[in-house]
């Protein structure tokens, strides 16, 4: 299958595959020439054989946009059978997909960095990675504004992330090197993450809690994760130590360390306790004015620096949100003073 491609400027069309901002796009056209061994083939089959470097759903997307021609004649079925000697036309126009990794200038509150990395206070409503519904406009995006050395990083460096409606601390890696180092400190337990909950119900019983309960993709609502039994249920092991710090008539705040980082695992352990967090609605919580999201926030990192070998502990302060809720409860967060405390 012989194939040429051209550069032309064209506007974007009003379909899935339209640029968010709708301002001109720069489309390659390709031609394809149907070969023998080709004959017979779905076109859309014939498309992955000619543009491989593209997935058969995106292709299948521009034959249902309309961009695809077969000697001359738009055709819009993937099912359409090509012929040997068919010469194909495609328009090849970038999807939100494709432009997700692209710099995006924005505010990033970085209260570390050096050569080898930076240490970011993420607010809530910031989203950490390119994902269906969210294209641009995250975190990844502000980072390859901020450095262009990050676009040489996987994930511009990302290497563990936060909930769109969580805030607080995130180290990001500024060399493949650190990149991997950084993975492997963590998986081996040796960087330590602490986050402050407020959460539904005054707490009763022990002050610190360990709670060790495997999660996985809640088998009734695969929109959420639950506790499960891993004999019934795909699922990982996961611990969450939980410390008591205050009471109100409306609730708790607890002091969360993560041992495991499981996706979600401190609101489903938090709910699997009886206490959800406060505006979580995925697991059982509902809003209290001022608190509008989940009442979770990345209050501790420490690490040893993946170079240096240095001892470094970051405290973030509680966002207004959190403040404003724990001074309404009468409830006060005092942040442990030595590493050694925690």
């Amino acid at each position: 299958m012989k194939q040429t491609a051209g550069i032309i400027s064209s506007t974007p069309v009003a379909n899935e595959l339209e640029d968010a901002e709708e301002t001109a796009v720069e489309a390659e056209w390709r031609t394809l020439d149907i070969a023998a061994p080709q004959h017979g083939e779905r076109l859309d089959r014939a498309l992955v054989d000619g543009a491989p470097e593209f997935s058969r759903s995106y292709l299948q997307q521009l034959i249902e946009a309309g961009l695809v021609t077969v000697r001359g004649q738009k055709v819009i079925k993937a099912s359409h059978r090509v012929k040997a000697g068919d010469a194909v036309v495609i328009e090849l126009r970038p999807t939100p997909q494709s432009q997700a990794f692209t710099p995006q200038a924005m505010p990033l509150q970085v209260v570390y960095q050096d050569e080898h990395l930076l240490v970011i206070d993420k607010p809530a409503g910031l989203v950490v990675h390119p994902a269906p519904g969210n294209w641009s406009g995250t975190l990844l995006n502000g980072l390859l504004a901020y450095d262009k050395a990050a676009a040489m990083v996987p994930r511009a460096g990302i290497v563990h992330r936060l909930d769109k409606d969580t805030s607080g601390l995130m180290v990001v890696a500024r060399t493949r090197a650190v990149m991997d180092a950084l993975v492997q400190a963590i998986a081996a337990r040796e960087v330590s993450r602490q986050y402050l909950a407020i959460a539904h119900k005054p707490w009763t019983g022990a002050a610190t809690v360990s709670v060790e309960a495997p999660i996985g993709r809640d088998p009734r609502n695969r929109f959420r994760m639950a506790v499960v039994d891993l004999q019934k249920s795909p699922g990982k092991t996961a611990k969450t130590d939980v410390i008591f710090l205050g009471n109100a008539q409306a609730g708790c705040l607890v002091r969360c360390v993560l041992h495991t980082g499981r996706t979600h695992q401190i609101r489903v352990h938090m709910a699997s306790l009886g206490h959800p967090l406060v505006a979580d609605a995925v697991y059982g919580g509902t809003p209290v004015p001022p608190m509008a999201r989940q009442a979770l926030h990345a209050c501790r990192l420490a690490l040893e620096h993946p170079v240096t070998g240095a001892p470094m502990v970051f405290e973030s302060a509680v966002p207004q949100d959190f403040s404003d809720l724990l001074a309404d409860w009468g409830l006060r967060y005092n942040p442990p003073q030595r590493l050694e405390s925690l």
